[in-house]
């Protein structure tokens, strides 16, 4: 083949070979020859690849077959058996009279690329792997809060948020947080850290920690906020059960100084008695040493509630009695507050298997809750906090439905956390908590229905049947 231009073709930094219809090397450059030898009646697939046929699929053919360039990535070994990555080209050669007589293939060497791209894959999945499989929930939002990317365990706690606002996603609320750290990052540049109560695809509340970091393009601009969100729950847990026996201790020191100097007032009249032979001052003395130790008893229990497991008193009690021994003690502040209290007691309840005490103090608790969401109701003339009663062969239900301010979804979902309520300065957070507790050891629940600036209702079920006491005769 002559080519006025062989010493170009010669000096290219590429295997340049020209072949025929057959696949016939009718001549290579320079550099084929020196790495893949003579070429001389050879087919280019025994030459570059130590085939006995053809390859599956040919460039050369397809520009043989259509006139067009063609392009593929192959694989080629070189007399010294180095394995070398190319990117083939070809294009038709013609004659005077526009026939493809030949086909040139350019063949550049790509190895030292190839190689840093699986270099690339290969961090890529190590930084995959890394984002994928890091014991927290990581997102990563855009200036408008949307999230755009999260990583394994955020997809198994909130699900499927991508495109959906972090505040939607973390918390169903409708209107973003403040503070958001997010934004303050998008703002600054800085890494900020909050902690905030989240609530999982499953309705678990937990007390999380959050540390949000930017993302910058290549010119360092902002485009990304990447949020890493741990799980501190048990944390707080451990420390909410130590914060609480000094709360708990605070808040009734007042209480229990007064019931020390009621005792003392009843040992004194005690005392007198005894001296004078006052029978009268006697009993009254001791009327009041026994009711103030009671009272400290009573107070004593009422902080193993918080403090620590508090053994079960179990009981085997008349539901109805129950019932009206809790309206009782609720009826008079009703009335106080003008607030219309119903009751709707199914009279054949019969008796269950609980704690009486506790379930007095848990629907006590509900009931003053509602008082007080009525109480501080203003939008309404009219409150009224409704108590029912139902039951059937396996469960009691008492409802506690008020028409007071109700709740958000965020607040219902955090009602049951310690320290957590919606009073203010008012309430201590302890009362929810402690009410959804004592059902939790009696086997039961809490269910909470209720909508902001409509009123709330609080479903307590509770189990017919203890297993504690199936030595009991249930009639």
């Amino acid at each position: 083949m002559d080519l006025p231009y062989r010493d170009y073709f010669d000096e290219m930094p590429c295997y340049l070979t020209v072949q025929d219809r057959n696949l016939r090397v009718i001549t290579a450059n320079r550099r084929f020859i020196e790495d893949f030898g003579d070429y001389k009646g050879r087919y280019c697939y025994q030459v570059y690849k130590g085939r006995s046929e053809k390859c599956e699929v040919c460039t050369v053919e397809k520009t043989f077959r259509d006139g067009q360039q063609h392009s593929s990535e192959e694989q080629v070994r070189c007399l010294d058996g180095t394995d070398v990555s190319v990117i083939v080209y070809t294009t038709p050669i013609r004659n005077k009279d526009g026939e493809i007589i030949a086909v040139m293939e350019m063949s550049t060497d790509i190895t030292e690329i190839k190689a840093l791209q699986k270099q690339f894959r290969e961090s890529q999945n190590r930084y995959k792997m890394l984002f994928e499989e890091v014991p927290c929930f990581i997102s990563i939002q855009d200036a408008d809060l949307n999230i755009v990317h999260a990583n394994r365990l955020h997809l198994e706690a909130f699900g499927n948020s991508l495109g959906r606002k972090c505040f939607e996603a973390y918390k169903h609320r409708t209107e973003e947080c403040y503070p958001c750290t997010v934004r303050q990052t998008f703002a600054d540049g800085e890494v900020h850290f909050h902690e905030e109560m989240v609530t999982s695809l499953q309705g678990k509340t937990m007390n999380v920690l959050v540390h949000t970091a930017p993302i910058r393009d290549a010119t360092g601009k902002i485009i990304n906020v990447i949020e890493m969100t741990s799980d501190i729950t048990q944390i707080r847990e451990l420390q909410d059960q130590l914060a609480s026996i000094g709360l708990l201790i605070g808040s009734i020191s007042h209480g229990i100084k007064g019931l020390l100097n009621g005792l003392n007032g009843g040992i004194y009249l005690v005392n007198k008695g005894l001296q004078n032979d006052n029978r009268d001052r006697l009993e009254k003395g001791w009327e009041i040493v026994m009711r103030n130790i009671n009272r400290i008893r009573s107070m004593v229990l009422d902080i193993l509630y918080y403090a620590k497991d508090r053994e079960m008193n179990w009981e085997h009690v008349s539901i109805l009695d129950l019932a009206d021994e809790v309206i009782k003690v609720v009826e008079t502040k009703a009335t106080e507050l003008n607030i219309d209290l119903k009751t709707e007691l199914q009279e054949d309840s019969g008796k269950f298997d609980v704690d009486a005490k506790a379930i007095r103090s848990l629907l006590i608790n509900l009931l003053e809750n509602s008082l007080d969401a009525c109480r501080v109701d203003r939008k309404k003339d009219h409150h009224q906090v409704c108590f029912r009663l139902k039951s059937n062969p396996d469960e009691i239900l008492f409802e506690v439905e008020d028409n007071g301010i109700g709740m958000e979804q965020e607040t219902k979902e955090k009602a049951f956390s310690l320290f957590f309520s919606s009073k203010g300065h008012e309430g201590t957070g302890l009362g929810l908590f402690i009410a959804n507790k004592i059902a939790n050891s009696h086997g039961g629940s809490i269910q909470i229905d209720s909508e902001a600036g409509k009123g709330s209702k609080f479903t307590v079920t509770i189990p017919r049947r203890s297993v504690a006491l199936e030595s009991i005769d249930p009639k």
